[in-house]
């Protein structure tokens, strides 16, 4: 599968609206290669202007009315999504290899208080909260910026036969991966979040989401902060490992 194009970005320390941006630790990560995104916890101005550059990169040779429209829908999106304390989100498009098309996924990030200091006390809290649910693969995780849990479901959708090309009733299957990350610096988590529809390229997906979540990093001060880098993050099985007693790689 060939990225669509685009360049990937670090982005450091996206604010959601539930944690007040005073008092939350800085944080940093890398998006892979293909992944147009915003942070949607900025101001306004700064949020439209955003959102303009958004749908400019997803439709590089489309024109003006276009733009306009998928602005409107993108910023109402936007505005929708900081009221639920969503501070980021992103839309991952991606050329299928042999002309199959394009595969796409969504990427959201927010942040929630967990009243903890303590990583492994916050994941090990996680996993006992999601394990028992059936509908749902959860995995523990130790990545470079410590332990977290991985939850993978998915769900059967059926869409009516009046919005699909065929004319007859279709199933649709939506696949998603969320990732709880406890901050090493504070009494919060980072919920990273990949839903698709494109199952058939799952496999790629959790490339993509094992780079993203293996970038994360905390750093102690907005000093000792990553600096902002041209460098592709690329996906790498490595970024995320799991621990050996517990399962398998997101």
């Amino acid at each position: 599968m060939n990225t669509a194009d685009s360049t990937g970005t670090e982005h450091e320390n996206p604010l959601p609206s539930g944690v007040q941006a005073a008092v939350l630790p800085p944080m940093s990560f890398s998006l892979p290669e293909g992944m147009h995104a915003i942070e949607v916890s900025l101001d306004p101005a700064e949020r439209a202007q955003a959102v303009r550059k958004l749908v400019r990169d997803i439709y590089p040779r489309g024109e003006l009315p276009l733009w306009e429209m998928m602005g409107a829908l993108y910023s109402g999106t936007a505005d929708e999504m900081l009221a639920e304390g969503v501070s980021f989100f992103g839309i991952g498009l991606y050329d299928i290899e042999d002309g199959g098309g394009v595969a796409h996924c969504s990427l959201t990030m927010a942040v929630v208080e967990s009243g903890e200091t303590d990583q492994d006390v916050v994941a090990q809290g996680t996993l006992a909260a999601l394990r028992p649910d059936p509908m749902l693969d959860v995995t523990w995780l130790d990545l470079p910026c410590g332990p977290a849990v991985s939850a993978i479901s998915f769900r059967h959708l059926l869409i009516d036969g009046r919005y699909t090309k065929s004319g007859n009733d279709e199933e649709l299957v939506m696949g998603q991966i969320q990732v709880h990350i406890p901050f090493s610096t504070g009494p919060y988590t980072a919920v990273i979040t990949l839903d698709t529809a494109s199952v058939e390229q799952w496999e790629e997906f959790t490339h993509a989401i094992a780079g993203i979540v293996g970038s994360v990093e905390f750093p102690k001060s907005f000093d000792e902060n990553v600096q902002h880098s041209d460098e592709i993050a690329q996906p790498s099985e490595e970024a995320a490992q799991p621990s050996e007693e517990n399962a398998q790689p997101v």
